[in-house]
């Protein structure tokens, strides 16, 4: 019998009814994401499981160091099939992290291949596994429309070009790509010399000339209309936390105009400059109806020796334990005054943030959105069952889970989609119990409905991808 059957993580006959019949053939909106436009465009083929199971995966890499593997075989030079036998030794030591559950579901959902994964395992895998990537039920566009997936939204600099976005538009294929705005680096006054190459190129995509900070403002904002007029309906904004600080706009020009002299920002300075910019982001997208998207809570490139020597998104970020709450209510207080407070979702990295965090979003609902400001899915090392439930308990208990829009990828790989799938059975087991031990009706018609939208359309609607 395969490890992972039809009742995997379904404790209960609720939890199985409720995942067969409103869950199971949802299709996905996967929000949220950062795979490459480019292989969208270019219908990427995978020349083997190396390329599509290992290639782009900091998760596996994290593992792998954990299990004594060198650095040859993570993010080094290695031949692609001795990277595939030496995650297939580490796999079963993974027993109870979620990439035991993950890398099998991946081998099943997209190989019909139930064999457990070891060193035993490993050729047989591998061949079997490159002989499926032939097929174009696994290409680029296959895998999209195999997983029903109805909506991809990429992760994009103000400043890339969006033409592969355009291809993959006038392509015909079945599911929406979209872009998603990510103006992380034009934060950065700290640091000149990478602030000044960025707004260079902002001012080059956009056609305008930059000379002051109101030039900054107008070069962003016209990026940010473009990205609406080729489908993009999200922000997306990688903190450690939110900025807040009071300043003017005559402070925050006299930053700028600093930093394009090369001269760097203090701590002060760039919270003034950051919250500022952030702030007319926020405005634009209530203006055009975006929701606005918050990772909070990452500490990253904490090993110096390794960033020095592979770089960032390797599998050397972390959980940062910096206080959240009070800025980020001042943050959507300062746009609330105005009325501009555009609809939002925060994706905390730190669980123990979560009662807080949740309390605190309620304070700025004001009717006129069903689940307006929300707190996201369990992100990045909060994307396994105990995370999902925790945020999800948060949120039942602070607001209203009925208008949860439910999971996504953050993934790099093609590989990421059956974690839509790990998310429902969590979820369902989680109603399924409820259900079955009194805590709420053992109503299917009731409790059936709400975990439907939640697997699919509540984020559909929210974002505004279904009419």
């Amino acid at each position: 019998m395969a490890f992972i059957d039809d009742d995997f993580l379904l404790q209960s006959e609720s939890a199985r009814a409720l995942y067969n019949d409103y869950a199971k053939d949802e299709p996905i909106c996967d929000y949220h994401c950062h795979l490459p436009p480019q292989d969208v465009a270019d219908n990427r083929r995978f020349n083997n499981l190396f390329e599509i199971w290992l290639e782009g995966d900091h998760y596996k890499w994290r593992a792998m160091r954990s299990n004594g593997i060198s650095e040859e075989y993570c993010c080094g030079d290695a031949d692609p099939y001795e990277k595939h036998l030496a995650w297939c030794r580490t796999v079963p030591n993974t027993l109870r992290n979620p990439l035991y559950h993950w890398s099998h579901l991946e081998l099943q959902r997209y190989f019909g291949i139930d064999l457990l994964i070891n060193e035993d395992t490993a050729d047989e895998i591998w061949e079997e596994a490159n002989l499926k990537l032939k097929s174009d039920d696994l290409s680029a566009h296959g895998i999209l429309k195999k997983f029903k997936v109805k909506v991809v939204g990429t992760t994009d600099d103000p400043t890339d070009s969006l033409e592969h976005h355009q291809s993959i538009a006038a392509s015909g294929i079945e599911t929406r790509v979209v872009p998603t705005f990510r103006p992380d680096k034009g934060l950065n006054v700290d640091l000149p010399e990478a602030f000044n190459d960025w707004t260079n190129r902002l001012a080059e995509v956009s056609g305008k000339e930059i000379d002051t900070f109101e030039d900054f403002l107008a070069a962003l904002k016209s990026r940010h209309d473009f990205f609406h007029q080729i489908g993009g309906r999200l922000s997306d904004h990688g903190l450690e936390r939110c900025f807040y600080a009071e300043t003017t706009k005559e402070a925050v020009s006299t930053i700028f105009n600093q930093t394009r002299n090369g001269q760097a920002a203090s701590a002060d300075e760039k919270e003034q400059f950051a919250f500022y910019v952030m702030c007319e982001v926020g405005r634009w997208n209530a203006e055009k109806d975006w929701t606005m998207q918050f990772h909070i809570g990452a500490m990253r490139n904490n090993n110096t020796r390794k960033f020095n020597e592979i770089g960032p998104d390797t599998g050397f970020d972390s959980i940062s334990d910096h206080p959240q709450n009070y800025k980020m209510s001042r943050f959507f207080d300062s746009m609330d005054q105005t009325g501009q407070l555009p609809k939002v979702v925060i994706y905390d990295l730190n669980n123990a943030d979560y009662y807080a965090m949740a309390a605190m979003l309620g304070n700025f609902m004001d009717g006129s959105v069903a689940g307006k400001i929300q707190l996201g899915s369990g992100w990045w090392h909060l994307d396994q069952k105990e995370g999902m439930i925790d945020q999800m308990n948060a949120l039942s208990n602070m607001g209203l889970i009925a208008h949860f829009v439910g999971m996504l990828t953050d993934s790099r790989s093609f590989l990421s989609y059956p974690r839509h799938e790990y998310f429902r059975r969590i979820l369902c087991n989680l109603f399924g119990n409820d259900m079955e031990n009194g805590e709420i009706p053992n109503d299917l018609s009731l409790v059936g409905p709400m975990v439907r939208n939640i697997s699919y359309k509540n984020a559909a609607r929210f974002f505004g991808f279904e009419a």
